[in-house]
């Protein structure tokens, strides 16, 4: 298995605190190897910037929830009733916007996450812009999801990648842009400068940068009826 490096696809931060802690290193690292490390790599991080992990020229609403762990850099936003949790990572000048919940997750420079936006187990590379109601998946489907069981392997130009864990949703690339009602993951890299359109449906997959990757018309929807021997048979 080729290994697959983060810088193909992401920035490490430059700006600020972050850019002397484990996270300035992000480029480097190969995809599997990163999650496998993240949570000690966080920890490093915490270490390192003691009780400046929230820098001072952050805006949190007072109605936001951020865990104990969080790292957010300068000139950071997160707006009310949103949750920043377990681990997360807001890089200097990210945007979390209105009811957004994000869970162990790095949010890159300047990149802006819309209202009603969901990511775990995510990267999201900088100037990437999510508009709402944009959902990234970090399990796949299994008999019981509070304990998932099927290792998260996509496919890629090279073949398939094992990512060696049950838990990743995606990596955004540096500048993707998205529209809204969007699901993703788990397993999905998309290249950098890509475009998502609305409504759109992506899993176990690499997206090539500069791609444009569009929903099926409403006329190419499929319906299928499960009947009681429990074989799918197409509607009209």
């Amino acid at each position: 298995m080729k290994p697959l490096l983060l810088g193909k696809f992401v920035t490490a931060p430059a700006y600020g605190q972050l850019a002397a802690t484990p996270y300035g290193r992000l480029h480097t690292y190969d995809l599997a190897d990163f999650l496998a490390r993240w949570p000690e790599l966080h920890e490093e991080a915490l270490a390192l910037l003691g009780d400046k992990r929230i820098h001072p020229t952050a805006y949190v609403h007072p109605q936001a929830i951020v865990g104990d762990d969080v790292i957010i850099g300068p000139d950071v936003k997160v707006h009310e009733f949103s949750t920043v949790r377990k681990g997360s990572v807001l890089c200097a000048g990210a945007s979390v916007g209105f009811n957004c919940e994000v869970t162990s997750a790095f949010v890159g420079e300047g990149a802006v996450l819309g209202n009603r936006i969901g990511i775990n187990r995510t990267i999201v590379g900088n100037r990437a812009h999510l508009s709402a109601g944009v959902t990234v998946a970090a399990i796949a489907v299994s008999a019981d999801m509070s304990a998932p069981e099927r290792e998260i392997s996509l496919r890629t130009e090279g073949g398939a990648y094992r990512c060696r864990t049950t838990q990743f949703g995606a990596v955004i690339g540096d500048k993707v842009q998205t529209g809204n009602n969007i699901s993703l993951g788990p397993g999905i890299l998309i290249g950098r400068s890509s475009q998502i359109d609305s409504g759109v449906t992506l899993a176990i997959r690499a997206v090539p940068e500069n791609s444009v990757v569009t929903a099926p018309h409403t006329a190419q929807t499929r319906i299928r009826s499960r009947n009681n021997a429990g074989v799918e048979e197409m509607l009209p």
